[in-house]
């Protein structure tokens, strides 16, 4: 029996240097949470999908509950982990979170629905990724970068 197929676009989520900056305290994990959840509120018909290394320590249940109710509901998941992965395309060889993105997206019947990552690591998808969203590590989603990503975000949902 197949599963039935996915038609919303998806978004790609990474944590740290996207929803905080990366390696700061503990304290300030998820202080640009409240952002995300607003972009993502701009693009309704979006759906979430976990891409965060903080996917390998919890589950999505847990991860889940870091999120307004609304958004958290919209969050279909996780991406496997790289070393999980059979039959990785040649040319995704060594950009592990693309290779995750694309297994996702195969395993849930999702390849032919658009696709943005938010990362802040882009050597870890092909270089030119035009499915890839880069945030500045150090500082995360940002205001001054908020227009870019609703951008991003609104011609997702526009394909």
């Amino acid at each position: 029996m197949s599963m039935p197929s996915i038609e919303a676009p998806i978004v790609f989520l990474d944590f740290d240097g996207v929803l905080h900056p990366e390696f700061c305290h503990e304290s300030k994990h998820f202080c640009r949470l409240p952002l995300m959840e607003d972009l993502l509120r701009q693009a309704s018909t979006c759906l979430v999908v976990i891409s965060s290394t903080w996917r390998l320590q919890a589950p999505v249940e847990k991860l889940r509950k870091h999120f307004s109710p609304d958004i958290a509901e919209r969050i279909l998941g996780v991406t496997p982990s790289y070393p999980e992965l059979r039959d990785v395309p040649n040319t995704l060889l060594g950009y592990h979170r693309q290779a995750e993105c694309r297994a996702w997206l195969w395993a849930n019947n999702a390849a032919h629905v658009p696709w943005l990552a938010v990362d802040d690591r882009p050597w870890l998808f092909m270089p030119f990724c035009g499915s890839l969203f880069v945030t500045n590590g150090l500082e995360g989603v940002t205001e001054g970068i908020a227009p870019q990503l609703a951008a991003r975000l609104h011609q997702l949902t526009s394909l």
